[in-house]
């Protein structure tokens, strides 16, 4: 049986290496959510900071409550940004499990 500071350390390693693959998939989509969020600031009369803080607070599936857009263009963006994020979300937990399962069964018969 292996030591848990080994399956942490192949954990890491293939995490990483995981992560390396969709990086490209991961920052497109970030970069759509910042952006987007800079479009509802736009149509709401927001901020800068404000339509990025509300783009990854809705990404992030948080949702305060704090700002609410009002425009029907602004919502429907809101609801592009809340399905990017659990896209994003989705693809984080695939290559976390998939990297504990490499690390789990390395060296195993």
């Amino acid at each position: 049986m292996r030591s848990s500071t080994s399956i942490r350390r192949d954990f890491a390693l293939e995490l990483w290496v995981g992560l390396k693959i969709i990086w490209p998939v991961l920052s497109a989509l970030l970069l759509f959510v910042a952006i987007v969020g800079l479009v509802i600031a736009h149509l709401e009369g927001w901020s800068a900071g404000d339509g990025l803080y509300f783009s990854f607070v809705t990404g992030l599936t948080i949702g305060y409550g704090d700002m609410v857009p009002k425009r029907a263009l602004s919502r429907l963006l809101a609801i592009a940004i809340g399905s990017v994020g659990v896209v994003l979300t989705g693809l984080i937990v695939s290559v976390g499990v998939a990297a504990f399962q490499r690390a789990r069964n390395k060296d195993d018969p």
